[in-house]
């Protein structure tokens, strides 16, 4: 999915979120709720924000860390599933510990 649509999706599906923007970067977009960083939309993917108490649930679900390059990974973003971003109640519940991931 190019990243335009999937950002349109995206918002569509976390318009319960309060202060929901979606800024470009990168050749993506960074996703922002009241000014917190907790996602981005690069490539086609989707990746949160994740924290000790809700990176397990990505790794079960076989999902990987965001990696902008081959030899780089940033092991605190990783991929949502797809079948998570058809859900807009589950994708909120992810974007929502995404959130409060960030600072911790």
């Amino acid at each position: 999915m190019k990243d335009d649509s999937l950002k349109d999706f995206v918002a569509d599906q976390l318009r319960g979120l309060a202060g929901l923007e979606a800024r470009a970067m990168f050749g993506g977009y960074g996703l922002y709720a009241n000014g917190k960083f907790f996602g981005l939309l690069l490539k086609g993917r989707l990746y949160f924000r994740t924290d000790a108490a809700t990176r397990a649930a990505y790794s079960e679900r076989g999902m990987k860390p965001f990696r902008p390059r081959d030899n780089q990974e940033l092991s605190r973003y990783w991929e949502v599933p797809a079948d998570v971003i058809e859900d807009a109640a589950q994708l909120e519940a992810w974007a929502r510990g995404a959130i409060e991931a960030v600072g911790k």
